[in-house]
């Protein structure tokens, strides 16, 4: 077997896990996972915990207690995801020192309810920093409108962040104004820059199925021709983005004060459409100081099937800029897709954290103790 993995790491992508469970902790599968196939970091969402905790697998002790004590489900599902977070991040805590800070993080999002409300949500990133209490956690804030002065005001506040739903290029522009806004907040209070950290998560295989689907109503030769292209090619230009942002004038100063760069985050890497290859979305974005952050899925396929050849990256921002100029030629609005994108993205991680506040009222009223 060739160790694509290994090369991927090589090539600085940080490989991340998009998925934790009490049972990946405690059956020892992420700590395996870390030690055999290069996984430096851990990604979460409420469709994640949603998965985890509905199955049952390892909650059940914590469950009765939290029923016994009659919190509320709200604050029921803080404990339980606060704790699984907890419980991993002191797992990777050894990447963490070996990296100097930059992996071994574990992120966790707030709560999806306030992605349009600025003020709830810094609350609610100080609130999970205070509760998890590890260095290594990344707070997820999402690139909503109303998400960009929240990411200022949390790296302000000297916690890290991990900006999710990131799908437009000029959204990513922004998010990367957001952060270093904040840094310069957090440099004038006098806080210590080189501890703050971000990830900025771009999502890749959701915009290719959204103008796949699309191109195929029209059904021509000239859109067939187009088919998976649009998400590689969006992804490579905001890596060009990044690459602009920081050889500024403005990130220097800030990076001579310590401050560390606000890696670009592949997410969403797994294949939507069979007749892709399944590597797809980790071969084709292979760039240094990125994360790729992977389903179990995913991760097996590359190291069984990635084809890592070295940077490809580099040398494509003409071919991505003309793939996404033709799309739009077809008569696919971009900016129309993205927008969507972010709305519904929104949207599921809403519906998800919905269906976990209800299947953990059910388990809270089946565990409850009989008075007497």
């Amino acid at each position: 077997m060739t160790d694509a993995l290994k090369r991927l790491s090589e090539e600085g992508v940080a490989i991340w896990l998009d998925d934790l469970s009490r049972k990946r902790i405690t059956s020892g599968n992420l700590a395996e996972l870390i030690d055999e196939q290069h996984v430096v970091g851990v990604t979460t969402n409420p469709t994640i915990f949603q998965k985890a905790i509905s199955s049952g697998d390892g909650y059940e002790q914590q469950l009765t207690d939290l029923a016994a004590r009659k919190v509320t489900v709200e604050e029921a599902v803080r404990m339980i995801t606060t704790a699984d977070v907890r419980d991993a991040a002191d797992i990777l805590r050894p990447v963490f020192d070996a990296t100097g800070g930059q992996d071994g993080r574990v992120s966790i999002e707030v709560d999806p309810r306030l992605a349009h409300n600025t003020r709830a949500t810094v609350a609610e990133a100080k609130q999970l920093a205070w509760l998890v209490d590890r260095p290594n956690t990344l707070i997820k804030i999402p690139a909503t409108r109303a998400g960009l002065p929240a990411i200022t005001e949390t790296i302000g506040n000297g916690i890290s962040v991990n900006v999710t739903l990131i799908f437009s290029l000029e959204r990513y522009r922004e998010v990367m104004d957001a952060y270093l806004s904040g840094l310069e907040k957090a440099k004038a209070k006098g806080l210590d820059l080189s501890r703050i950290h971000s990830v900025a998560s771009f999502f890749v295989s959701r915009v290719d199925t959204e103008i796949d689907k699309r191109i195929d109503a029209l059904g021509t030769d000239e859109a067939k021709a187009l088919r998976g292209k649009a998400a590689v090619a969006n992804a490579r230009l905001a890596y060009q983005a990044y690459e602009e942002v920081f050889a500024s004038d403005r990130w220097s100063k800030l990076e001579n004060a310590g401050a560390n760069k606000q890696r670009p985050l592949w997410a969403s890497t797994g294949v939507k459409d069979p007749a892709y290859k399944p590597t797809l979305y980790v071969d084709d974005l292979v760039a240094p100081n990125t994360v790729n952050t992977m389903p179990e899925a995913t991760l097996q396929a590359t190291e069984k099937h990635g084809q890592i050849t070295g940077n490809t990256v580099a040398g494509t921002y003409e071919q991505a800029r003309a793939d996404i100029d033709a799309v739009e030629r077809l008569g696919i609005a971009y900016d129309d897709v993205v927008q969507l994108l972010e709305d519904e993205g929104v949207e599921k991680f809403e519906a998800s954290w919905n269906d976990l506040l209800k299947s953990t009222e059910a388990e809270l009223e089946r565990l409850a103790p009989t008075e007497g």
